[in-house]
């Protein structure tokens, strides 16, 4: 833990060691993928030669750090340590260790050396004379200014394009009460299914989609929209990919093709070993690229051996006994990675459920016993079970102000939808 603090004040080349918050292993940095997913290396790997590679003064420093920051899909999963570059494979050998024969409690001790974005940030704006929005903590007496981040969003409220939001019917406000916006500004599709203006060039629709925020070509931030699909064409190749009977079946019913294949970049022509699951909301075909693939230590309770984990790298679904609930209970479940939530999932009764959404809880009968934070009446799920819509109020957005409106259960899709008036009256 010695070397983590000691770099001198001179300019010189540096990288990034990161810690993942999943699984407590440590990692040197290569880079952030254009979905801002990060990739590291291990410190035995031979591939060292390929590792970020920064300019450590201070003012290089912190424009690239932010700028790395916030190409993060989800930055809070991470603790990042700047380190000189040739002591790289060595400080991460030493960390490693520290935090396998540590406590959580004792690690704690690590805040002091972590870089964190409320101090880099402080410094550039304080630098180019902008409102200063953190407050900068000095770290090791040597001079290391790196404390723990907090952020959790890769894109900031003012970055939004709220000209091109508006075009499509929405704003801030709706988008906050829909429980959307959160989502958006951390990288993510939005939960649920939109209603937005579609124009075609000759006319203006009503559709439903779903939204998510991403930087282009140029640099700029764009609204990308995806469209409901009516079905998946699966007699057109995907990505150079021909489907077989059982990648359909498969597909239409857990969500997951089960297998890795080799898809083909329709742009460079690489061939990229990925997984491929289905979006159940739009039926767009989504791949992920298997070196991104991340599969927990531990999950609920259960650490996963290697040939686990590796049955979830290939895709197959897994069968896991003995895992512990939130309220402390044992349960058993089918566990798979999925490709679109980049995340694994739980399967329950052919209802799928994705580790990386908070606050959902299933009643025995599939139907959810909470719907935005809101515990549902007997009378409400014995309606939604019934094919029925039901009323709710009570409903509150992110900034404390309450609504009401209308809920169903979409059995094809595996929840409830909410809507401000009730479509079937006319």
């Amino acid at each position: 833990m010695n070397n983590i603090g000691n770099h001198t004040a001179v300019s010189e080349v540096s990288t990034l060691l990161v810690l993942h918050h999943s699984n407590n292993s440590v990692g040197i940095v290569q880079a952030v993928n254009p979905s801002g997913n990060l990739i590291d290396i291990q410190p035995d790997c031979n591939k060292v030669d390929t590792v970020m590679r920064i300019d450590s003064s201070e003012n290089s420093f912190t424009d690239f750090y932010s700028d790395f920051y916030h190409q993060l899909k989800d930055p809070s999963e991470y603790s990042f340590f700047k380190v000189r570059e040739f002591e790289a494979q060595e400080t991460a050998r030493g960390l490693q260790a520290y935090i396998d024969c540590t406590s959580d409690a004792e690690r704690q001790d690590l805040k002091a050396y972590e870089v964190s974005i409320e101090a880099v940030e402080t410094a550039r704006n304080q630098k180019s004379d902008e409102r200063d929005s953190s407050v900068l903590k000095n770290g090791s007496s040597n001079g290391s200014s790196i404390i723990r981040h907090s952020s959790q969003y890769r894109y900031q409220i003012e970055d939004v394009p709220w000209d091109k939001m508006v075009e499509l019917g929405l704003d801030r406000e709706k988008l906050e009460e829909i429980g959307a916006l959160d989502a958006l500004l951390k990288g993510y599709k939005t939960p649920m299914l939109i209603p937005i203006l579609f124009h075609d060039g000759e006319a203006v629709s009503k559709i439903e989609a779903r939204l998510q925020l991403r930087i282009d070509d140029d640099g700029e931030l764009i609204i990308q929209v995806h469209r409901v699909c009516k079905k998946v064409d699966f007699r057109k190749k995907f990505k150079g990919h021909k489907f077989t009977k059982e990648d359909r079946v498969n597909l239409l019913t857990s969500g997951n093709m089960g297998r890795v294949v080799d898809l083909i970049d329709t742009v460079t022509g690489e061939v990229i070993s990925s997984l491929i699951s289905l979006d159940r909301l739009t039926n767009e075909l989504i791949s992920l690229r298997v070196e991104f693939v991340r599969i927990p230590d531990v999950l609920c309770g259960v650490r996963l051996d290697l040939e686990q984990k590796q049955v979830l790298r290939e895709g197959k679904a897994l069968f896991i006994e003995n895992m512990v609930s939130k309220k402390g209970k044992l349960f058993s479940a089918v566990v798979q990675f999925n490709a679109d939530r980049q995340w694994v999932e739980f399967m329950f009764e052919n209802k799928f459920i994705s580790s990386g959404f908070r606050g959902v809880q299933y009643s025995e009968r599939g139907i959810p016993s909470y719907f935005r934070g809101v515990k549902l009446r007997q009378w409400q799920m014995d309606k939604l079970k019934a094919g029925e819509i039901a009323y709710i109020k009570g409903l509150e957005s992110r900034k404390g102000k309450t609504y009401q409106g209308y809920i169903s259960f979409d059995k094809a899709l595996g929840r409830i939808v909410f809507s401000f008036k009730n479509l079937k009256k006319k």
